[in-house]
Order: C-alpha cells, then sequence, then structure tokens
C-alpha cells in the first residue's frame, strides 16, 4: 500500500510539472504574438533555386539576442525534420509535420555556423544560423543539414542574397 502511494504522489508531481510546462509554453506564446508580426509567407514564385536543396533538421527560431529563448507563435517553435531551400528571393525550409518557414531576402542581416540555438547544442559548428529581422525584431533560424561539409558553403550563399547587407555596410553607406 504505502509503494503504491508513493507511485500515485510521483505520477501527480509529474502531472505537475506537465501542466506547469504547457502553461508556461502556452504564456510564452500569447506574449509573443502581441510583441511579432505574422510570419512572412511563402511566395507563389520565390525566384530560382540558388543551390541544391538540403536535407536535414529545423532547430527552431528565437530572438537573436539569447539563443535560449525559443519562438513559440504557431508552430515555429516545434523542431522538425525537413529540407532547406535558397532562393534568389529567400530561403525555404520546409518542414515535416509543420508549416514552411520562409525567410525573405532582404529581411536577411548574416548567417553563420554556429554550435548553439533554441536549447539544441551540437559539437562544432554544426548549425547554420539565419539572422533576419521581423518587424522591429531580430530573429536566428537555425538548420543543421545532413550533409556537414555543404553548410560552409550554404552561410556564403545566404550573405550573397541580392537583397543581403550586413550591418558594417548599412553603416559605411
Amino acid at each position: 500500500m504505502e509503494r503504491l502511494l508513493w507511485v500515485l504522489a510521483l505520477a501527480a508531481l509529474a502531472a505537475l510539472v506537465f501542466f506547469g510546462m504547457r502553461r508556461g509554453w502556452l504564456a510564452r506564446a500569447r506574449r509573443q504574438a502581441a510583441e511579432l508580426p505574422p510570419f512572412p509567407e511563402r511566395p507563389a514564385d520565390p525566384g530560382a533555386e540558388t543551390l541544391t536543396p538540403a536535407t536535414g533538421m529545423y532547430i527552431g527560431t528565437t530572438s537573436a539576442d539569447d539563443w535560449q529563448d525559443r519562438i513559440a507563435v504557431g508552430d515555429i517553435g516545434h523542431r522538425a525534420n525537413g529540407t532547406a531551400h535558397l532562393h534568389a528571393q529567400g530561403l525555404l525550409i520546409e518542414r515535416d509535420g509543420a508549416s514552411a518557414v520562409w525567410v525573405p531576402a532582404a529581411s536577411v542581416v548574416d548567417a553563420r555556423l554556429d554550435h548553439k540555438l533554441a536549447n539544441k547544442v551540437v559539437p562544432g559548428a554544426g548549425l547554420v544560423v539565419v539572422t533576419w529581422r521581423l518587424g522591429d525584431q531580430l530573429l536566428d533560424t537555425g538548420f543543421r543539414g545532413d550533409d556537414k561539409q555543404a553548410q560552409t558553403e550554404w552561410v556564403e550563399a545566404i550573405r550573397s542574397l541580392p537583397a543581403h547587407t550586413t550591418s558594417n555596410e548599412s553603416e559605411d553607406g
């Protein structure tokens, strides 16, 4: 009987923890929905693909100043396997079982290889992270490609998108 009480108490504690986590996630989503404008929709014609599509995993989108502040609006916060496509007009990440993420070329601020994003840490610099502007907010979106050798090429290609300007270029010009 005593063992049953301990098991029930542990199950109740686990349920309370999961309830608190869900409540926190929903509160974060409500707060961010009020702060962020709607995410951009994929255009009907995004232009020619500039790289071969890359399969891998969409890691998530965070505030650019905090790699752990995951964006929870809609299903943007959900990790998913997917395919990244780089078009002349922007970056498209098609996610399995979730909505696609579209980052317009005009919104791209920078791209880099990193080892952490959205509470995911990988050895070395295993993530392609794109910093981009959504309204007044800077966001980081991360993708971990299956082909690690191509990730540097992806960073270079994203940086060379037509409307892309680095912070140094905008200060000089």
